[in-house]
C-alpha cells in the first residue's frame, strides 16, 4: 500500500503518526478507533467504505466493539485469526448438522411456526406445558416487539456463475470501493482445494454479498448495537430472566456477534450451565 517495506517497529512509529492524536487512546465508536488501530489512510483505503456498506450506518455512530475482532499486527503473519489451529469440518457442516440430527432421540419437525398457535409446537402452549425451550430467534419477536424493535443486518446473495477454473484466487474477496455495491464474494472451491482434483476444473459459482437493513419476515444476521440498541437489549434481557423454563441463544437470542468457535462455546456452555439443569426438574 506504502511502496515501501518496513520493520515491525518502523510500521508500528507510521501508524502511530497517521493515527495523530487518536495513537494510543481507546475511542468508543468504530470510525476514530480505526484511526486509531491502523492509522487514517489504511482505514480509509480498507475499512471505512466496506464498513459503510455493511451497516449503512455512519462508522462514527457504531461501536468500537465491532472493530475490535479485526487482528492488528506489525509482522508478516497475514490471517484473520489469532488462533493455533484453524479448521472446517471435514464434510462440511451441513454433512456434521445431519449427522447430530440423526440421532434417534432428537425429533426434528419442519415447517412449523413457534408463533403461529393453530401449530402443536408453539411458544404459548410450551410455556403453558412448562417444557424447557432452547429459543435462537430474535429476542425481540420472541416478546412480540412488547418494548420496540432491535435494529439487524441481513444479506441478500447473487450466485455468478464463470466459466474458469478459478475466479479469485481465494475464498473470499472484499470489496472496500464505495463504488462496488456488494460488500464481498464467496468462491466456494477455493475453501478446500486440496479437492480441486475432484472438482469441476471449468467452471466455479461466486456468490455476491448485498448487506441491508432487516425487516420484518427478513432473516436477521448480524445486530447493529448501538447505544440506543444495547439499551433496549438491556430491557428485553430483564423480561428474559422472568422466563425461567427458557433459554435464549445466538446472534439473535442474545442479540451479540459470534464468530463460529464462540458460538459453539456459548453453545456448550449453555447446555452446562442452563438446559441440563432444566431437563433435571
Amino acid at each position: 500500500f506504502f511502496h515501501a517495506h518496513y520493520t515491525p517497529a518502523e510500521a508500528k512509529a507510521l501508524v502511530d503518526e497517521q493515527a495523530g492524536e487518536l495513537a494510543g487512546t481507546d475511542p468508543k465508536n468504530l470510525n476514530d478507533k480505526g484511526i486509531s488501530l491502523i492509522g487514517r489512510p489504511l482505514y480509509e483505503a480498507f475499512i471505512k467504505n466496506y464498513t459503510g456498506k455493511q451497516w449503512q450506518t455512519d462508522p462514527k455512530d457504531l461501536p468500537a466493539g465491532i472493530i475490535n475482532r479485526l487482528p492488528v499486527r506489525f509482522n508478516y503473519d497475514n490471517r484473520y485469526f489469532r488462533d493455533t489451529w484453524e479448521g472446517l469440518p471435514t464434510d462440511g457442516y451441513t454433512a456434521w448438522m445431519e449427522r447430530m440430527i440423526d440421532d434417534p432421540r432428537i425429533h426434528v419437525t419442519l415447517r412449523t411456526d413457534f408463533f403461529d398457535e393453530s401449530q402443536p409446537y408453539n411458544r404459548k402452549a410450551l410455556a403453558t406445558a412448562g417444557v424447557p425451550v432452547v429459543y435462537t430467534g430474535p429476542v425481540d419477536r420472541y416478546f412480540d416487539y412488547s418494548l420496540g424493535e432491535l435494529k439487524w443486518r441481513t444479506v441478500d446473495f447473487r450466485e455468478v456463475r464463470y466459466d474458469e477454473g478459478d475466479h479469485f484466487g481465494c475464498p473470499v474477496m472484499n470489496f472496500s470501493d464505495a463504488d462496488v455495491p456488494y460488500t464481498r464474494a464467496i468462491e466456494f472451491k477455493n475453501f478446500n482445494p486440496e479437492r480441486r482434483a475432484s472438482q469441476n476444473p471449468d467452471r466455479t459459482v461466486v456468490w455476491e454479498e448485498y448487506s441491508r437493513f432487516a425487516e420484518r419476515g427478513d432473516e436477521p444476521y448480524y445486530p447493529i448495537n448501538t447505544e440506543a440498541d444495547k439499551a433496549l437489549y438491556a430491557r428485553y434481557e430483564e423480561l428474559a430472566k422472568a422466563e425461567p423454563r427458557t433459554v435464549f441463544g445466538g446472534r439473535l437470542g442474545t442479540y451479540k456477534y459470534y464468530d463460529m468457535h464462540n458460538v459453539i462455546d456459548t453453545a456448550l456452555t449453555a447446555y452446562e450451565q442452563q438446559v441440563e439443569p432444566l431437563l433435571k426438574k
